[in-house]
């Protein structure tokens, strides 16, 4: 790899940027001052620092992200803010991207990388990755409810959902609301509102909460992000080896 986009990847700036960098002598591989971009890197084994600190490469990038209402779940936008405007300068560098969407109006996790290959893995519909989501429902939701989440719920175009587990967790009689928790295996347009509304009842708030055996972590606060942990990226080599 060139020295180049070796140092673009890891985060210090485009490849003009990271060519002064290194024009500058304040870059050097293995200890030796270098001044050409286009010196060959071994990621495996050279050593390469930038003013005199250690360079730290990875392939990939992974960030959860706890996505707040109001913005949308892609990379840029005319109209809108996208998710990516809430992340650094490294995702942005290592050309990241959302996992899948979550409506604009929808909040909570988010799995941010550049890793193609698990992304696919992640989306495929032959994969069937289950995704929970807790939601605050107008309407009392109800055991039948649950019955036909099992068996299957019918949408009001005629499509057939995968059977899907629906947990009631409260249920408010006075103001006739419910909070519930849905687990599916699709990705549908609006799959769990159009889910819910085939019941009869209206989603008023949406959260997702996990994705596969990645969960939202709790402690983060809508709108911010947080690399993974080694343990949850460990996690998603059940779905995709190369992470």
């Amino acid at each position: 790899m060139r020295l180049d986009k070796y140092l673009s990847d890891s985060g210090f700036g485009s490849r003009s940027q990271v060519k002064e960098l290194i024009r500058s002598k304040s870059v050097r591989v293995n200890e030796h001052v270098v001044t050409s971009p286009k010196q060959s890197i071994d990621t495996q084994v050279d050593s390469v620092t930038v003013n005199q600190e250690p360079v730290h490469y990875e392939k990939y990038v992974y960030y959860m992200l706890n996505k707040p209402k109001g913005v949308i779940s892609a990379t840029e936008d005319d109209k809108h803010a996208t998710v990516m405007d809430l992340l650094d300068s490294i995702a942005v560098v290592k050309e990241a991207f959302p996992v899948g969407r979550l409506d604009i109006d929808t909040h909570g996790l988010l799995l941010i990388t550049n890793n193609g290959g698990l992304a696919h893995a992640l989306l495929s519909p032959k994969r069937h990755v289950s995704k929970t989501y807790r939601a605050l429902v107008q309407g009392i939701m109800t055991q039948e409810d649950q019955e036909k989440f099992q068996e299957g719920i019918v949408l009001e175009d005629g499509f057939k959902c995968m059977p899907a587990r629906l947990s009631i967790l409260e249920s408010n009689a006075i103001e006739e609301t419910s909070l519930v928790e849905i687990t599916i295996k699709e990705g549908k347009f609006h799959q769990v509102k159009r889910m819910v509304k085939a019941c009869g009842k209206t989603v008023m708030d949406l959260q997702r909460l996990s994705m596969g055996d990645l969960h939202l972590d709790p402690n983060l606060q809508k709108g911010d992000f947080r690399v993974l942990t080694n343990q949850e990226r460990n996690m998603l080599k059940n779905y995709y080896s190369d992470i």
